[in-house]
């Protein structure tokens, strides 16, 4: 399989509409890291993404019935305007079916390019679904975002780039990882070419497909996908990547959504380009690869793979690069309710230590707590020093830096327990960002299901976060999950989160 990838990367025209992109040392993540990092820029394509070079190889093979069939494809983002422009250049129709929550952004953009956008579903399974019945029913052809040999060879043309562009090979090679044919092209290439080059995938903790899948030895399907990293949201790897990947691939690595926000300020900080969150991927695995094997002195290359990034999104990783980069920590503290005891707390943060926040409400005449965000320029032996200070001067402290809840909804909210609130069940949702989302959720609850509680954020993503208390009795909480269950929406019950139970649970 490698070998007749390889064949076909070595005749794919893909610089008709693409660009070969610049491979650029970064000089502060060098420095830091005591490793030379080299970015592979994808973000700078015609489309800001490498997507093109795949849709555009694919096409270029159509038969004349096909081309004057036209094409149908599924895409959230980055594949359709790689097609559409694709299409547009070779006086090709083509229909673009996006789920609805797709962001204006990239819906506008593929209009732009000349694409027949159709909107459907509210995820990217559903929206193919739908492309897939279209294909049928209208003769068209489909084009694949990743399982497909010719789409994964236009994007093992990147591949071609890096061993040109860099005077001897690359000790590692880190690649973003979502259906897979990113990893598949550029793995094909360098394994034939510089078999001792690493080549390590990156995928979001909450979209590990791939990684799940080399465990099992077999393609999985996810029960859920996040959603953050939109651009690898896929819940199955294709069936071509994986066994590729099989061979090629050396290690997976995963990365959380702060790690990920904070590889974005990395990468705009030795470039000044804002890379979407699926495009940091591969700065956030490096990172962590260096901490993890202490590894210095290494030659190592990161696909940036795009930069279609909503700016108001930029809000979301703004507020969560401290925490990636752990440079801030969150602590929910229990103080005495008595006078000087709050400023007692704060002489023992330290003057030195910037307060990033503090949220406090007074509720009992005994003890207080406190939500505080504390800048940590020592990383995680900062972090602990402060929790050891605390645990020393017998303050009951919990460290909610990797509570998602705390992260998401808890920091904007604090305001004390309510009173006389009975049975009441707490859920952390993702509603799909639509008209009607929030309406699903209400018009089939039982009219004995209160809700006493909502927060709601939206973060300029697909999926808007939203915390939910509801009071069910003992008797019906078993009918209650069912119900939850059927909306389809993702959710997590935090009745026991440490956060509920000391800023936000029912008194009595």
């Amino acid at each position: 399989m490698p070998e007749e990838i390889l064949r076909r990367v070595l005749t794919a025209p893909v610089y008709d509409v693409a660009s070969e992109t610049a491979l650029e040392l970064a000089p502060l993540l060098s420095k830091r890291l005591q490793n030379q990092v080299w970015l592979k820029r994808e973000d700078l394509q015609p489309v800001f993404s490498f997507k093109i070079r795949g849709a555009y190889n694919r096409m270029v093979h159509l038969s004349e019935s096909e081309r004057k069939a036209g094409v149908i494809t599924a895409s959230a983002g980055n594949h359709a305007q790689g097609v559409a422009l694709s299409a547009n250049k070779m006086g090709i129709d083509a229909t673009i079916v996006m789920p609805r929550t797709t962001p204006p952004i990239k819906v506008n953009a593929v209009r732009r390019l000349g694409g027949n956008v159709v909107l459907e579903g509210d995820s990217f399974d559903e929206a193919s679904r739908f492309a897939k019945a279209l294909e049928v029913e209208k003769k068209l052809t489909y084009i694949h975002p990743y399982d497909d040999l010719d789409v994964i060879a236009g994007q093992g043309t990147i591949a071609l780039e890096i061993l040109r562009q860099h005077s001897k090979p690359f000790d590692v090679i880190f690649i973003p990882v979502g259906g897979g044919g990113l990893i598949s092209g550029i793995a094909s290439v360098i394994k034939q070419v510089s078999p001792s080059t690493r080549i390590i995938g990156i995928e979001p903790e909450d979209a590990a497909s791939m990684t799940e899948a080399l465990k099992a030895g077999e393609r999985i399907v996810l029960d859920q996908v996040g959603i953050f990293a939109d651009g690898v949201a896929v819940a199955q790897v294709g069936e071509i990547p994986f066994r590729i990947a099989q061979t090629c691939v050396d290690e997976m690595f995963t990365v959380t959504t702060d790690e990920i926000c904070a590889a974005v300020k990395d990468i705009f900080e030795d470039t000044r380009a804002i890379a979407e969150p699926a495009g940091a991927l591969s700065v956030a695995g490096m990172k962590k690869f260096v901490d993890k094997y202490a590894v210095s002195g290494l030659d190592m290359a990161c696909v940036v793979s795009g930069a279609n990034m909503n700016f108001d999104r930029l809000r979301h990783v703004s507020e969560r690069t401290e925490i990636g980069e752990k440079r801030e920590a969150l602590f929910a503290v229990t103080i005495r309710e008595t006078p000087g005891s709050f400023k007692k707390f704060c002489e023992l943060l330290g003057n030195r230590r910037s307060i990033t926040e503090f949220n406090y409400r007074y509720s009992d005449s005994k003890q207080a707590v406190v939500f505080v965000g504390v800048r940590t320029e020592g990383g995680h032996a900062e972090k602990q020093a402060i929790l050891n200070s605390l645990h020393q001067h017998t303050y009951p402290v919990q460290d909610m830096s990797d509570n998602e809840m705390a992260k998401l909804h808890l920091r904007y909210m604090v305001g004390g327990h309510a009173k006389g609130v009975n049975n009441e069940l707490l859920y952390r949702f993702e509603f799909p960002e639509r008209p009607g989302a929030l309406l699903k959720f209400l018009i089939n609850m039982s009219e004995e299901w209160n809700i006493s509680l909502f927060h709601y954020r939206n973060h300029g993503a697909a999926y808007g976060r939203v915390l939910i208390g509801v009071q069910v009795p003992p008797e019906q909480q078993a009918d209650f999950e069912i119900y939850l269950k059927s909306l389809g929406y993702p959710f997590v019950n935090e009745q026991e989160n440490p956060g509920y139970q000391l800023f936000l649970r029912p008194t009595h």
